[in-house]
């Protein structure tokens, strides 16, 4: 590869190269963690693109630095477009762009939602075994919305713990709940799939819930119906009222980061006007210097911002793994011929 070409990754080299892959890349997201909580990264906020008269459509700009043995900066642009759905479309689509930390020139350019998704599920799953009540594996685990995050979500849990076997699944679409829960199966045929037509049957059989949905404002009001001590991974960051929020222990991943954009956490940041309601961050827990958590029978809240490093770690995988297996298309000569 000479210092003007690009390589290009598309989903489907992503996906081949990311298949089976699951420990490896729990191991890359708890480095990306514990390298970002001892400073070792450099990470500006998230630009949100909206436009005028649209509350829900919305194209995210990431960029990150991660160094600690990584090296690497970039940026993920990726879209959010729940109407996609109902068009046969993805709802998330993305490009990442890798940057040389050394010159700045580009070098690789990949597809980025399939990277959003694994990075997503693998923090979930790491927070889960940290966060999960004596650190095993829950009786039941709750599926709030049905698309490719929970799927991959699914998939690292039953990696995790592989003798996990009830889920308890709910989508306001009862048809995509079905097709969710076929494709479960698949992953598994010894696990137990259970389709409700109920959010609350969701919340009162399930130790494990994890929210991955499109929602733009709370909704959920109440977690009376939950189980004490159950952990509750808030993927899709605003589900639960800012007075849910407060009620519960709440783990995030970056409390700067997910303090903004109108999240729950930011919403109960607002109507208390402190971030004293936050017990940690997950670096924190990973490097065992979190302080406890001040009562065994909270609901524990997980929510991550989702931090531009981690799909640094994950891409850097994709890129270490292509160059092993040969794979992607290089954009020979892509740069300009230097003045």
């Amino acid at each position: 590869m000479g210092s003007r070409d690009v390589l290009t990754l598309n989903g489907g080299d992503v996906r081949f190269l990311l298949e089976g892959r699951e420990h490896e890349l729990l191991a890359a997201i708890a480095a990306a963690y514990k390298a970002h909580g001892r400073g070792e990264s450099s990470l500006p906020h998230s630009l949100f693109l909206r436009f005028p008269a649209d509350e829900r459509n919305r194209i995210i700009a990431l960029p990150a630095y991660l160094g600690d043995g990584f090296g690497i900066a970039g940026v993920k642009w990726i879209s959010s477009f729940p109407a996609n759905l109902e068009k046969g479309l993805n709802r998330a689509t993305g490009v990442i762009i890798l940057n040389s930390a050394q010159t700045g020139q580009p070098q690789v350019i990949m597809e980025g939602s399939l990277v959003s998704a694994k990075r997503t599920a693998a923090g979930a799953a790491l927070a889960a075994m940290h966060l999960t009540a004596q650190r095993e594996p829950p009786r039941s685990v709750g599926m709030i919305g049905c698309g490719p995050i929970n799927f991959e979500v699914t998939r690292f849990l039953l990696t995790v713990w592989p003798e996990l076997k009830s889920f308890c699944v709910f989508d306001v679409n009862a048809e995509r709940a079905e097709q969710f829960g076929q494709k479960c199966r698949r992953l598994n045929e010894d696990v137990e799939i259970e389709v409700t037509t109920e959010l609350s049957t969701v919340l009162r059989k399930s130790q494990l819930i994890s929210l991955a949905t499109s929602a733009t404002t709370p909704h959920i009001f109440a977690l009376s119906e939950c189980a004490p001590g159950s952990t509750i991974l808030h993927l899709s960051l605003r589900d639960l009222s800012p007075e849910v929020i407060l009620s519960c222990d709440n783990v995030v991943d970056d409390v700067g980061h997910v303090c903004r954009a109108q999240t729950s956490v930011h919403l109960a940041e607002q109507l208390i006007g402190s971030r004293d309601f936050i017990r940690c961050a997950l670096p924190e827990i990973l490097e065992g210097t979190a302080i406890s958590k001040r009562d065994e029978q909270a609901v524990t809240v997980f929510s991550p911002f989702g931090l531009g490093v981690l799909d640094l770690a994950v891409a850097q995988l994709v890129v270490e793994l292509a160059s092993e297996q040969n794979r992607g298309t290089l954009l020979e000569n892509f740069l300009p011929i230097p003045d």
